[in-house]
């Protein structure tokens, strides 16, 4: 079995995977890392999202041995202002899909930040996040309660606060 070495939430720590091994998998089943959910399993749903060296990704579809010195960052690792103004918002209702919604959240504030336009962006120049940019930049991520109003609302207000 290879081992890999990853900064997991800020703690350095070595695993023995079989190269099959999602990374998904290996955070739930061998770090006890309880945050990413297993939901589709597919990468259609979003509740598996994670940070990788700060981009989001969708962990059910990544294998362990690809992120291999790399740094990982779970809900357990967040602290974010998204946090409180999805409270705030009530941006979440059974809770299942929020730590995936805020991993991606924070991956897809970076990626606007950046400059990556999404489908909806009007032009190269547009620094506004809208309401339309940001449902658009978060549809990888499913909610079945239907909380997306207050998901959208607590990015806005964040996005705002963070002069985005």
């Amino acid at each position: 079995m290879p081992e890999i070495r990853m900064t997991v939430n800020g703690s350095a720590t070595s695993l023995d995977v079989d190269p099959w091994v999602s990374l998904l998998d290996a955070l739930r089943e061998r770090l006890g890392l309880t945050g990413p959910k297993k939901g589709c399993d597919q990468g259609a749903c979003g509740a598996c999202t994670v940070l990788a060296d700060g981009r989001r990704i969708n962990s059910c579809l990544a294998l362990a041995v690809q992120y291999d010195g790399c740094e990982i960052t779970t809900i357990e690792g967040v602290a974010h202002p998204l946090q409180e103004a999805f409270l705030r918002h009530d941006g979440f209702q059974c809770g299942y899909c929020t730590p995936g919604q805020i991993c991606s959240a924070i991956g897809m504030l970076a990626e606007h930040e950046a400059g990556v336009p999404s489908i909806v962006t009007e032009s190269p120049e547009a620094r506004e996040l809208t309401e339309g940019e940001i449902r658009e930049r978060m549809s990888g991520n499913l909610c079945r309660c239907g909380a997306y109003n207050g998901i959208v609302a607590a990015i806005a207000e964040v996005a705002g606060k963070d002069g985005r």
